[in-house]
């Protein structure tokens, strides 16, 4: 277990299992972060995978740190601590074109013409 994650998304795999380590519950840690359960299972799962032994015990009386994952969260929070910060995204500019609306809305009433979708008066 070298501690090092080499892929593109190794440290929000590295984040993911912090959070998950520090509530000791996937549905909080899940709410948390703001993703859904079904992609923290299958991160956690991919790191356990590249860590290469599990990091939590699940159990019926709750999820425990085994004895890899407990060294394994000092390297992931030192990793985390070393990584560069996410580049910031250019500030748009407020406004822009404005759009027409896609709903029917009514057509302009022409002089001397039947209204649109009315049936004709009979006399």
């Amino acid at each position: 277990m070298d501690g090092s994650i080499e892929r593109k998304g190794g440290v929000t795999l590295l984040v993911r299992f912090v959070a998950v380590a520090e509530e000791l519950h996937f549905p909080r840690a899940a709410n948390a972060l703001n993703i859904p359960l079904a992609s923290l299972y299958s991160s956690i799962a991919k790191l356990e995978e590249e860590v290469g032994s599990p990091l939590f015990v699940r159990s019926s009386t709750g999820t425990r740190l085994t004895t890899a994952g407990t060294l394994f969260l000092a390297t992931a929070r030192e990793e985390i601590a070393a990584a560069p910060a996410p580049p910031q995204k250019p500030a748009v500019p407020a406004g822009g074109k404005a759009k027409a609306s896609k709903g029917k809305g009514r057509a302009p009433a022409v002089k001397g013409q039947p209204k649109p979708y009315k049936k004709r008066q009979g006399r």
